[in-house]
């Protein structure tokens, strides 16, 4: 009988995104569920909802305790942080290079490097030689992988998939579906992870 599966859908930009990558290969782990990964572009999604932007940048007060936040959960998981001095980075490259390779055995580690590079070095994740020396850390072939993911079928697969995501009912990053159930939200990654569990 086949593993249980949970979809990890998840942004390179969004900061919630980066609590449940640290955790979610872990914890699936332990519990026997296998991670989908499911990169996308929000930008898109807020736009269909009439939102230029993050909706956190529409509340100036959500926003500023967003960071809050994140300063707390990371300091209550002993994980690294640092609030990026730009906010949100286009993580459209490294998206397209986790699609092509999502279901090589290196993808928890990249994308865990790729949320680092944002909301720990702060640096730019969507420039080709920032990828380009994190694939070689990973003893990839750096060039081909960049090759691929600015191929046209690696760009639209990333279009088709946002729209997927859209027309499933996601909404924000990080999500999870287990079957056609939606779960929202990093505090929700357990829960999810659990209903994968028990639907052996």
């Amino acid at each position: 009988m086949n593993d249980p599966v949970i979809e990890y859908w998840f942004d390179f930009a969004s900061p919630y995104s980066y609590l449940s990558t640290a955790h979610i290969d872990t914890l699936a782990r332990l519990r026997g569920v296998r991670v989908l990964w499911r990169p996308l572009l929000l930008g898109p999604i807020f736009r269909a909802a009439g939102w230029q932007a993050s909706p956190f940048l529409q509340q100036p007060a959500k926003f500023a305790w967003m960071w809050t936040d994140l300063a707390r959960q990371c300091a209550r998981h002993a994980l690294p942080w640092r609030k990026p001095s730009q906010f949100p980075r286009n993580g459209m490259l490294p998206a397209r290079i986790a699609l092509a390779h999502a279901d090589a055995p290196w993808i928890a580690t990249f994308c865990t490097r790729v949320f680092e590079l944002n909301f720990v070095d702060d640096e730019d994740i969507d420039d080709v030689d920032a990828m380009r020396r994190l694939l070689a850390e990973l003893g990839q072939p750096a060039d081909a992988a960049l090759a691929l993911a600015q191929s046209p079928e690696v760009k639209q697969a990333l279009r088709a998939q946002t729209e997927h995501g859209a027309r499933r009912g996601l909404f924000g990053a990080p999500s999870f579906f287990v079957g056609d159930a939606l779960y929202w939200g990093n505090e929700q990654l357990e829960d999810a992870l659990d209903a994968a569990a028990q639907s052996r």
